[in-house]
């Protein structure tokens, strides 16, 4: 007999990025008492790791929940970037509605399109809460309209078309059904909740049904299944069976051995739940997203689909520079093999090859992002290494052509820089769909680019805009090979010897082009310190003195003015790095070079390449 169980409701925020999705959250986890009333609450409580609380971003999906009227309202919070989309889909799965976060100013921006249609494709019901109202230039009528035409753009039923909107400013934790008169707490919102999100049902009667939606890792515990109780009842030392959809062999026995409901913050153990609740697992090492713990007695997989495959690849590499192992702890291929893997326990849109080096990794991801968040981490847990340039990964359709991904970019800017943009994007294969006038003198464009085209493209994107332009992509299709693209139009300044940079010889070097470092800096023969004006490499001796003479004439000693280095961020590392080039990470420093560091060595190598 299916049953409801209306003390619960499970929901997951979902908007696009930036949009105050997690500041909503540690809203309505202030507001429904979690906190004591003196108690310290740092913002964004949610965003746990050091890169989402520098960054403002959400990485991982992250579980919560409040208890609002004898409620229990478990909250999922995800992230909003389309390189961690692979969060948001499987996450869905777990709750029973969505609440749509869209900002009053920016209105319905490509990912709000992303994730709304996965919601909608799941038949969740959905609550839009048009957040930021105290914006000054807040347009809460027009981004009304938007949204409902994407509800209608995107197929919404007439229920789902039905949904409530609620107005609020989270960061002043004020909501309302009006945008002109809201009350001072996030009540309205709340109530919402609790009268559309439908409460959980299933058949607690049944056998044992819990979907693994989320992975969690605990160094103490192992692995961490996060999911739903969609039938039945689960219980501490119970025994079952690990079943997946997609892979029909798969009949493991396990033993439940801790289970956990969330609360506020924190995990409580309990020792069984039932129908509704959202639980975390341990004891269980070898389970996996998609899995369904079931009863020995009836194995049912719950249908679940696959998660969406990287698109972008890059080759993580034991550091051999002259410099290798002054700066970082863990340094040895084995480190490097068992960091990788460690992080597949918890990122499932990652993948991991070994190659025929025994020295050098394959790592793919769903984008540039995901996988410099990866490198940061590594590099701030002590790790040294290096990383070539980031490739797609290209596949072959049924009639054996050559295909790639092909990502929709949407680009905001000043009009005036709409030229620059659609001429450079148009270098890299980009097609222009869509250009339309926004808001506030910007112009809205929309492109169809194949992911490699947008490689290397964000930091010549903000220079050109003068970083006043917005782009985001998400993931389109696989489609056919495009043609060849030029990426840099610029060469390399390489370092000619091995020794300590000096003020006389970088003055003589900062003739040529852009310099990335200054004076009294280590350099060796191969490195790259920084970029020609011209497209050809340059090599040049920065560890040149002056040579001294015992005759002095006037004005000849005066100082030397160098021009301030520039010092590349990871991101604009990567993306400036070329095709023989490699990335050097330490936890102190980042240094590009060749790949071939001998000079005779690498010319021989462009030779046969030509």
């Amino acid at each position: 007999m299916r049953q409801k169980r209306e003390e619960i409701r499970n929901i997951a925020i979902i908007a696009h990025v930036d949009h105050g999705k997690t500041t909503l959250v540690d809203e309505l986890l202030k507001q429904s008492g979690v906190f004591r009333e003196n108690q310290e609450v740092a913002e964004r409580v949610m965003d746990s790791n050091d890169i989402e609380k520098e960054r403002g971003i959400t990485i991982l999906s992250k579980n919560t929940a409040v208890t609002y009227q004898d409620t229990k309202i478990n909250i999922i919070d995800t992230p909003g970037h389309a390189d961690f989309g692979g969060e948001v889909e499987r996450v869905l799965k777990m709750v029973d509605g969505a609440v749509l976060v869209v900002d009053a100013f920016e209105g319905v921006m490509p990912q709000t399109k992303f994730v709304l249609k996965k919601a909608l494709a799941l038949r969740l019901p959905v609550i839009v809460c048009v957040n930021k109202v105290d914006r000054p230039e807040a347009r809460c009528e027009e981004v009304v309209d938007e949204v409902l035409e994407l509800f209608m753009d995107l197929d919404a039923s007439d229920e789902q078309l039905d949904c409530p909107f609620v107005f609020a400013s989270a960061k002043q934790g004020i909501s309302g059904l009006d945008y002109k008169n809201l009350e001072s707490s996030m009540i309205p919102l709340f109530e919402a909740i609790l009268e559309y999100i439908p409460a959980p049902e299933g058949d607690p009667e049944a056998g044992t049904q819990v979907l693994i939606s989320t992975i969690d890792y605990n160094e103490y515990v192992g692995r961490i299944g996060v999911g739903k109780v969609d039938n039945g009842v689960i219980k501490v030392n119970q025994e079952a069976l690990i079943v997946n959809e997609h892979e029909p062999d798969k009949q493991q026995k396990v033993k439940v051995s801790a289970l956990y409901e969330y609360d506020g913050l924190n995990k409580i153990n309990v020792r069984e739940a039932t129908v509704g609740s959202i639980v975390a697992v341990s004891g269980i090492s070898d389970i996996h997203i998609g899995d369904t713990i079931c009863s020995v007695e009836d194995p049912k997989p719950i249908p679940f689909q696959k998660i969406s495959e990287p698109t972008i690849a890059m080759q993580f590499i034991v550091n051999d520079s002259p410099l290798a192992g002054q700066e970082g702890k863990f340094v040895t291929s084995r480190h490097l093999r068992e960091r990788l893997f460690k992080e597949l326990n918890t990122d499932v849109s990652l993948r991991v090859e070994e190659t025929e080096s025994t020295d050098a990794f394959k790592v793919s991801g769903r984008g540039e992002l995901h996988l410099s968040v990866l490198v940061e981490n590594m590099r701030r847990e002590g790790y040294e290494f290096a990383v070539s340039k980031a490739e797609v990964i290209y596949k072959e359709d049924s009639k054996g052509r050559k295909t790639e991904p092909m990502e929709i970019a949407y680009i905001d800017v000043p009009e005036e820089f709409s030229g620059v943009v659609i001429e450079k994007l148009g270098q890299r294969k980009g097609e222009l769909q869509n250009m339309m006038p926004i808001t506030g003198g910007y112009t809205r464009l929309e492109f169809s680019i194949p992911s490699r085209g947008l490689i290397g493209y964000r930091g010549e994107f903000m220079t050109d805009t003068k970083g006043n332009g917005i782009i985001n992509t998400v993931f389109d299709e696989y489609a056919p090979y495009k043609g060849d693209i030029q990426y840099r139009k610029q060469g390399s300044l390489i370092a000619f010897e091995t020794g300590e940079s000096i003020t006389y010889g970088l003055f003589n070097a900062q003739e040529r082009g852009t310099l990335f470092i200054g004076p009294g800096e280590k350099v060796y023969s191969g490195m790259v310190i920084g970029q020609n004006g011209k497209p050809e490499d340059v090599e040049i001796n920065v560890c040149k003195k002056k040579q001294l003479t015992n005759t002095r004439a006037s004005g000849s000693d005066e100082a030397l003015r160098l021009t301030p280095p520039k010092i590349l961020s990871l991101e604009q590392a990567l993306d400036f790095i070329d095709a023989d080039e490699l990335l050097e990470v330490t936890p102190e420093n980042l240094r590009i070079r060749k790949k071939i560091l001998d000079p005779t060595l690498r010319k021989r190598a462009g030779f046969r390449k030509e």
